[in-house]
């Protein structure tokens, strides 16, 4: 689950000098990189990432979900629904 991991913070110049360690780093955790104590970026492992991405996705399609219901109008039986698409 993405919301129970840790997070490593380091300076962007200590990152530049040490670049390789940052993406190994980045594998278990978040690396937070800092520029004059601001956040600049965060470097995340590819499977992290797609999982950040799929739920954000996920997310999306909730919300468009939501608003489709909300829309006033006549439904469509599923029935015809299949039959439109060539499914029957």
């Amino acid at each position: 689950m993405l919301y129970n991991i840790g997070m490593s913070k380091i300076s962007v110049s200590k990152a530049r000098e040490k670049l390789s360690e940052v993406v190994e780093m980045s594998q278990s955790e978040p690396v937070v990189l800092e520029h004059y104590g601001r956040r600049a970026a965060v470097v995340v492992s590819p499977g992290h990432y797609d999982e950040m991405l799929d739920a954000f996705e996920e997310s999306q399609d909730i919300v468009a979900f939501d608003a489709a219901l909300a829309e006033e109008g006549d439904n469509i039986p599923w029935e015809q629904v299949k039959i439109d698409l060539g499914w029957t």
